[in-house]
């Protein structure tokens, strides 16, 4: 007792100082941020759940948003905040207007390359940031020393890889670069020299005082040789394989973001860069096993095999077609006991999604099983012919993937094939032939197969596909939309 009272009594500051401090409201907002990121991703994995998911990702981006512009304001005196916030409503309401326009002006048949795009702004965002954070590092970036130019030298790496890539991919989804590989001599080579010189100039980057001309120069070559590194990874992979190219992107675009995170001092930014960089990454290590493709050899260009070489060519058939009328299909739909409905990028082409879903209501309404069966890299986005049909309001419920229907074709009485091509081929089936492995929808197992397509032309991968030649195969030739609506008609 004695003792207790002896003891001197404690301050009020050294009181205020044991209490915990409360997180700030930017710290809480980041971490609401994050949660409600990896509920958007955990709610597009699913049809049932993806509006919710896509909800859930915009909510999170908006509270990220607000979030650092709070903290960009807290960090600036009081006479600088005003501009700032200036600034940043300028950049806000400009991004807001482009974005508005393009969205509304996009197809969805443009929409693959419309996402290669914004992946490649993200690696020309992170480009920019890093110069911009080696030209004027903040405080604690310039007490990092050496590890701040490790960030920044595979920040800008990363990101000039990513911008050529994905300006690549776009330019070969709209059809404005061949689909063929350029396959260059010695062209893995090439590349391995192309990583070998970045790491040394990595090396000498981190060891030469910061804003040095030599620090300067090992930058700009870099830069030069990720951008150069980018093009050729895309350009040397054939046109079939441009939707595992995308994806890849897209997580390319994830790790450029995660890097600026790291060189700009957002935690909000690293942890959603991770994110999106290692689910791009296991969502392009899927679809490289859907299409029996080696996911390092898509990752490093074609690394080791020429089997993306899809265009280069492959058994030629020859032979003669059987032609059929909307009619001649409605009355083989009228009799049959179960249809399957195998869409393609035709079908987004043709906007057919609405009347296939008529369709599907009209023969379901008269007792026909009618289900879709959907390949993994059906269109030329994962998840293409999912969102159309979503669009047009197909149950889910009747929208099957590859798997779940490929053993049961020989139950099927008539195969729809709408503007698919690659995904039906044969030919994944011959040795030698450039999609030779590649899992595809086996629908010449069924009673009759009917091919919805303007003409005979290859599909994207550019293989011809004998499909079309077998004897129980017709061709319904015409505009998708304009053949489906006149089946309905034949059937009211």
């Amino acid at each position: 007792m004695m003792t207790h009272m002896l003891m001197p009594a404690a301050s009020s500051d050294t009181l205020i100082a044991a209490v915990p401090s409360l997180p700030s409201p930017v710290v809480l907002a980041y971490i609401a941020a994050a949660i409600l990121f990896i509920l958007a991703a955990a709610g597009l994995s699913r049809h049932e759940t993806a509006v919710a998911g896509n909800v859930a990702g915009a909510v999170g981006m908006g509270v990220a948003v607000l979030a650092a512009i709070g903290l960009a304001l807290s960090n600036r005196p009081a006479r600088g905040a005003l501009p700032t916030l200036l600034l940043i409503v300028m950049g806000l309401a400009l991004g807001s207007v482009i974005g508005l326009v393009v969205a509304r002006r996009v197809a969805m048949t443009g929409m693959p390359q419309l996402i290669a795009v914004l992946n490649g702004l993200v690696g020309l965002a992170a480009v920019l940031v890093g110069y911009n954070s080696y030209v004027s590092p903040d405080a604690l970036s310039a007490s990092l020393g050496a590890f701040h130019l490790g960030e920044v030298f595979l920040g800008v790496f990363v990101g000039g890889v990513t911008f050529t890539g994905s300006v690549l991919a776009a330019l070969k989804l709209a059809g404005r670069v061949p689909g063929r590989p350029l396959t260059l001599p010695g062209r893995n080579l090439l590349n391995l020299g192309a990583l070998i010189v970045s790491l040394l100039l990595m090396v000498g980057f981190m060891m030469v005082p910061s804003g040095s001309g030599a620090g300067w120069a090992f930058l700009a070559v870099m830069t030069v040789i990720a951008l150069a590194l980018g093009a050729h990874l895309v350009l040397a992979i054939g046109g079939g394989d441009m939707p595992v190219v995308v994806s890849i992107m897209n997580s390319y675009s994830g790790w450029a973001s995660a890097f600026t995170g790291f060189m700009v001092d957002n935690d909000l930014l690293i942890i959603t860069g991770a994110l999106v960089g290692s689910s791009g990454a296991y969502l392009s290590y899927l679809m490289c096993q859907a299409m029996n493709r080696s996911f390092v050899s898509v990752l490093l260009g074609g690394y080791g095999t020429d089997s993306t070489s899809a265009a280069a060519g492959g058994p030629q058939h020859q032979g003669s077609v059987d032609e059929t009328s909307a009619g001649e299909v409605a009355h083989l739909l009228q009799n049959a006991r179960r249809v399957v409905i195998t869409p393609g990028y035709g079908m987004a082409v043709a906007q057919a999604q609405y009347p296939v879903a008529t369709l599907t209501e009209m023969l379901r309404s008269e007792g026909v099983e009618v289900t879709f069966g959907i390949h993994p890299v059906a269109g030329r986005l994962p998840g293409h012919m999912n969102v159309l049909l979503a669009e047009a309001k197909v149950p889910y419920d009747i929208v099957l993937e590859m798997d779940e229907v490929n053993d049961s074709f020989n139950d099927v009485d008539v195969v729809l094939i709408i503007g698919a091509n690659d995904t039906v081929n044969p030919a994944a089936q011959e040795p030698g032939s450039p999609i030779a492995g590649m899992p595809v929808l086996h629908v010449w197992e069924a009673g009759r197969v009917i091919v919805f397509k303007r003409s005979m032309a290859t599909g994207y991968a550019g293989v011809d596909n004998p499909l079309f030649f077998r004897e129980n195969t017709s061709m319904l030739f015409g505009d998708a939309k304009d053949t489906v609506e006149a089946i309905i008609r034949a059937l009211e």
